[in-house]
């Protein structure tokens, strides 16, 4: 072959595993109507295998409650009531989810990430200030904030680190709806300081630039909190 002929067909494999990524950024879509979820098979693939259709009700598609204010009597003073295909079956492979976030005054909903969903968050009641960091864009993490207010509306990207924080001195209420059946939630503080096992504090250490003493002590207070 000539490099030219080479050199076609390269950028045409590029081209398709760039397609392929861009087709898999996503939940997968249905073939079918409906994949209710079934939950008492043994059979492990990505999502869940679908129920029987003769087995399906209207009970697969429905939950309650959301109306019901969420606990926010803890140390962060919030409460995420989320709805998801472990909570509502019918959900499996549609692609969606949504939660309900509660915040007391002052309230925090603490930096985490979603590495399967972008999310939209809609503010029905108070005040929260909200944002999100950006990859390392040319070695600089970018950070977007906004304040939000009754029917204000904010998108954070799939994957980005974000928060929302009730800085007012009534409760706030939002609603986020999420690109995913399953987002999956990765809250920083408690993946770096309290894996099990852990992060070595030597890592840690250096990575946040800190004593070990306070890697330590940090480490040793989230056992106690998810132990407690």
């Amino acid at each position: 072959m000539t490099p030219k002929i080479l050199l076609v067909i390269a950028a045409l494999l590029a081209l398709q595993l760039a397609t392929s990524r861009v087709v898999w950024a996503s939940d997968p879509s249905p073939l079918q109507d409906f994949c209710v979820a079934d939950n008492s098979s043994k059979v492990f693939v990505n999502g869940f295998v679908c129920k029987s259709m003769d087995d399906v009700k209207a009970e697969d598609f429905f939950t309650y409650g959301l109306d019901k204010p969420g606990n926010t009597i803890n140390k962060l003073g919030s409460n995420v009531h989320a709805i998801n295909v472990n909570t509502i079956p019918g959900l499996n492979t549609l692609g969606i989810s949504m939660a309900r976030i509660d915040f007391a005054p002052h309230g925090l909903n603490p930096p985490h990430t979603h590495p399967r969903a972008t999310e939209i968050l809609t503010v029905l009641e108070g005040e929260l200030y909200v944002g999100f960091v950006t990859s390392n864009i040319g070695q600089t993490n970018r950070l977007f904030t906004k304040i939000l207010k009754k029917g204000d509306v904010f998108v954070f990207p799939q994957g980005l680190i974000h928060f929302q924080f009730n800085r007012g001195h009534t409760r706030a209420i939002a609603i986020a709806a999420l690109s995913s059946q399953n987002p999956g939630t990765i809250t920083v503080a408690n993946a770096v300081f309290g894996s099990k096992p852990s992060v070595s504090d030597e890592v840690l250490a250096k990575a946040f630039q800190v004593d070990r003493k306070i890697v330590d002590q940090l480490q040793a207070q989230f056992w106690m909190d998810n132990n407690n």
